[in-house]
């Protein structure tokens, strides 16, 4: 696709390793995939209301804010 190979993605990550440190690099990637998370989110759901896990697992539904009832 971009044209990276193993060597390429080895030298990217020693990079990344060397700016960030090792201390950051869990809280670099979590965050990473939050993101991705919310990009795909919103591209598939695309809608207001957002389904998110109650305290007991059930699913409740929220709705935009300016939907009050």
């Amino acid at each position: 696709m971009f044209g990276l190979g193993w060597p390429e993605l080895v030298i990217v990550l020693v990079i990344v390793l060397v700016i960030f440190g090792p201390k950051r690099l869990p809280q670099l990637g979590s965050s990473i995939g939050k993101t991705i998370r919310a990009i795909r989110k919103s591209s598939e759901g695309g809608g207001e209301e957002e389904e998110e896990e109650g305290p007991a697992g059930e699913k409740k539904k929220e709705t935009a804010p300016d939907e009050e009832e």
